[in-house]
């Protein structure tokens, strides 16, 4: 696994999205959360298909808070069962990619 991660997850609304982003960024649990308004998610849940707005959270995390955060995110979320999932940072702009280790070493940067 990569040392860094993007991981992926929704909300409801920006109000709940925005909330979510900075416990998780306040925690050090995330370098940096962007909030993408207007994502349309069609999924079946319970038997039923749903068609909702909600917003798309993209959190830039490293591997060794990732446990951490999947807890944190799942305890705060109010979704029955929250999106999460994580994808490896393979390259980027070096700089960013050590702030991103040091803002989630423990605090924020």
């Amino acid at each position: 696994m990569s040392a860094r991660l993007l991981a992926l997850s929704t909300a409801p609304s920006a109000e709940q999205a925005e909330r979510l982003a900075r416990v998780l960024v306040e925690r050090g649990l995330a370098a940096c959360v962007n909030v993408l308004p207007g994502v349309r998610s069609i999924y079946a849940w319970k038997g039923e298909l749903h068609s909702d707005q909600e917003c798309l959270l993209l959190i830039k995390t490293c591997a060794a808070r990732f446990d951490e955060l999947r807890r944190t995110l799942v305890a705060e979320h109010p979704y029955e069962l929250p999106e999460l999932i994580a994808l490896p940072i393979e390259a980027g702009h070096v700089p960013y990619l050590e702030w991103l280790d040091q803002s989630t070493a423990g605090g924020t940067a």
